[in-house]
């Protein structure tokens, strides 16, 4: 089952020519999971050729402009597609304040339904077959949450040696101890998976931070992410200036990204103060912490693997 993720837009605060705002969809298979909506979503999602359509639910990490203003565009697109499944739209508080006025004001056309489901508190906000996606809460100048997107565990690997030792035909009953129901033979015997079955392996973990300051919290929620997204908004020598607006160095990420043991950072929400020449400087500051680590991009995307021995 494939799992993707794809950066829409990577930067900060302010659009620039070639960096749209922050904005992140996943793909599992051939359902979409988008992470936040700035201005510029829509562009990229074209020129990656993503079908929107598909887009099942939309997290919001807080209600600052540049992570929310493309949205609305988002919305009255989907109107255009016969779209029939309803679109979950997850965030802090006043969320559903934010569509609800956009819908009035702007006379939206909608012809699907809208779910909004504001956080009150961190824990599982959506569940799925195989997976769920959970909050937790940052530390900004308005309320904020991260997200982890995370596959349940996986039945062990099936060993076809054991079964035939056991004396399972083979066939249909195969299948049904590799999805973990027990089977009976003739004479009443009774084959368990755990008979067939090695340990059972883990599913995939991304996670998504943006807007907070560095604290120790968020690397346990993020430990052993497959992918850890993550704003780098400055250099160090900024990392007071980071501080007073509850935002982040590359470095901190780094840092977070080493303490959780993640297998890739990958470093997002960029000041409009650094050219692209001037991001590589993010990148040495955090390569020295976490060797792991790459500049995302505008259509950047990441596919993210079984850890398979």
């Amino acid at each position: 089952m494939n799992l993707e993720v794809f950066v829409l837009g990577c930067g900060g605060m302010m659009p620039l020519p070639n960096r749209h705002l922050t904005s992140v969809l996943l793909r599992r298979e051939g359902e979409l999971f988008l992470f936040d909506g700035g201005e510029g979503t829509q562009v990229s999602l074209r020129r990656l050729n993503l079908r929107w359509k598909k887009i099942s639910a939309v997290f919001v990490s807080h209600t600052h402009a540049d992570h929310v203003t493309g949205i609305p565009g988002l919305l009255m697109l989907s109107s255009q597609v016969d779209r029939d499944d309803p679109l979950y739209i997850i965030g802090p508080p006043r969320i559903g304040e934010y569509i609800e006025m956009n819908r009035r004001v702007l006379d939206m056309y909608i012809n699907y339904e809208i779910i909004v489901k504001e956080i009150t508190e961190p824990g599982i906000v959506y569940e799925g077959e195989g997976f769920h996606v959970r909050c937790f809460s940052l530390r900004h100048t308005k309320p904020c949450f991260g997200y982890v997107f995370e596959e349940d565990m996986r039945p062990g690997e099936f060993h076809p040696e054991r079964a035939e030792a056991l004396g399972v035909p083979r066939g249909p009953l195969w299948s049904r101890l590799q999805s973990g129901e027990s089977v009976a033979l003739s004479g009443g015997r009774e084959v368990q998976p755990s008979d067939v079955l090695g340990a059972p392996r883990s599913g995939r973990k991304f996670s998504f931070v943006t807007d907070t300051m560095a604290f120790p919290g968020i690397s346990e929620e993020v430990a052993g992410s497959d992918l850890f997204v993550c704003e780098g908004m400055f250099e160090k020598e900024l990392e007071e200036s980071a501080r007073e607006k509850k935002h982040m160095t590359a470095e901190q990420a780094a840092r977070i990204a080493l303490e959780a043991r993640v297998k890739k950072l990958a470093l997002i929400h960029y000041s409009p103060r650094y050219t692209e020449f001037n991001l590589k400087q993010l990148a040495r500051e955090a390569e020295a912490v976490f060797p792991e680590t790459v500049l995302s991009r505008d259509r950047t995307v990441f596919p993210i693997e079984y850890d398979e021995p």
